[in-house]
């Protein structure tokens, strides 16, 4: 099968009369606009589809809201950032576009070190070299891979949003969940080819107190993958806690929730001292998807749903099963929705047919039985066309007390 995204040649992106955009803002987008200025490309903007994102420069170049492209440049070149190239250029060519590209050779070419970065010099190194990977990866149709698995620790968060997307909101009595959480990545990495990231997530994943051994765990076992700890700021742990990770492709990726973050502060500064990389991010607004409802779609509008969402590559595992994004992860979980084993993968069973499942799971074009459930999770909730939530929100926005919880009722 064709693809719709092509390898760029810097050739002829040189010589190209059309503008060239860097499609979406990912960490890397900005190694690819330096790689481009450093072999003479001639780069005119960014484009990502939160609208929010375009309200201001980014190294150095104008970022248009994705859906604005066509007034401003009917025609133009596009490099691809995003690792989910193929949803990318389906939405370039339904508005329009041809040119699109791959910025695989780019990457290649670019030294991390002739350049200073938003993020730490090794979280970028990082972020580069698997891109080139999971670029080189969608061009072989044999592989099956995943650019990031979240693996959840615990249901337990140091902050108490009503609006969390993951659900935690919804858990009564909030725990770990961390038994056997090597066993599942090992049975998932023997049956794929390759995974990029391993990410801890919660909650708040720092609230487990087993997060260090479970990331060193991880660290040592998958040495050519990058493992994440995605934390809220609010926990600084301790010095000889920090000293152990030292050494390892471990990078904390911190969402800054204003006031709500109280030791973001001190936690970048112990991150710094132990020389551990981190990134560190604003929470901006969320797109409000956190209702645990039946829609009642027709199988046209389920379609529609999974291709406009954001999330359907988080792929989560939790409790020894895998699936496609937290959602389905932790509605699955509460029991707010049926027990569908065509929403996830079972990890644990003795299935012979695991591999092929897996297979399916990844590279499913159409939708989730419990997508139904959901109220949708597109990049912008304006254009989107099969979307039942509010639209943007505040993010973080606080409960009245840590006890507070929304109460639901399970699926019957």
């Amino acid at each position: 099968m064709d693809r719709i995204v092509k390898i760029a040649e810097i050739g002829t992106l040189k010589k190209t009369r059309n503008p060239v955009i860097i499609y979406s803002l990912t960490e890397e987008s900005e190694a690819i606009a330096n790689s481009c200025r450093d072999h003479g490309v001639n780069v005119v903007a960014f484009c990502d589809n939160e609208i929010r994102k375009s309200k201001n420069l980014y190294a150095g170049l104008e970022v248009i809201h994705t859906p604005e492209l066509p007034k401003r440049f009917p025609e133009a070149d596009f490099l691809i950032a995003h690792h989910a190239l193929d949803d990318c250029g389906e939405q370039l060519i339904d508005m329009g576009y041809k040119n699109i590209y791959s910025p695989i050779n780019i990457l290649k070419e670019y030294n991390v070190n002739n350049h200073t970065h938003r993020t730490t010099q090794s979280y970028m190194k990082a972020k580069v070299d698997h891109s080139i990977k999971l670029h080189e990866l969608y061009f072989d149709e044999t592989k099956t891979y995943l650019r990031s698995i979240d693996i959840q620790i615990t249901e337990k968060c140091s902050m108490n949003c009503e609006s969390c997307c993951n659900l935690m909101q919804y858990y009564e009595r909030a725990k770990n969940t961390d038994e056997e959480i090597l066993r599942a990545t090992e049975i998932l990495s023997n049956n794929v080819d390759y995974i990029a990231e391993y990410r801890i997530i919660g909650g708040e994943p720092l609230m487990n107190k087993q997060w260090a051994q479970i990331t060193n765990g991880l660290a040592e076992r998958y040495r050519g993958s990058i493992i994440y700890i995605y934390t809220n700021g609010t926990i600084c742990p301790k010095d000889e806690v920090l000293e152990t990770l030292k050494g390892k492709n471990i990078h904390f990726y911190i969402t800054d929730y204003d006031e709500l973050s109280r030791n973001i502060e001190k936690l970048v500064q112990s991150l710094k001292k132990h020389k551990l990389a981190f990134y560190r991010k604003s929470a901006g607004n969320w797109v409000d998807c956190s209702q645990v409802k039946k829609q009642n779609r027709s199988v046209a509008r389920l379609k529609q749903v999974f291709k406009e969402c954001c999330a359907k590559r988080l792929y989560s595992l939790l409790n020894g099963k895998l699936y496609t994004c937290p959602f389905l992860a932790n509605a699955a979980n509460l029991k707010s929705i049926p027990d569908n084993k065509a929403d996830y993968v079972d990890l644990f069973s003795d299935d012979k047919n695991l591999k092929n499942k897996i297979k399916r799971l990844v590279k499913m074009e159409n939708f989730f039985p419990g997508c139904d459930f959901c109220s949708g999770r597109p990049h912008d909730p304006s254009a989107a066309l099969e979307y039942s939530g509010k639209g943007l929100i505040k993010a973080g926005k606080q409960m009245p007390s840590m006890s507070s919880r929304i109460p639901f009722k399970s699926y019957n």
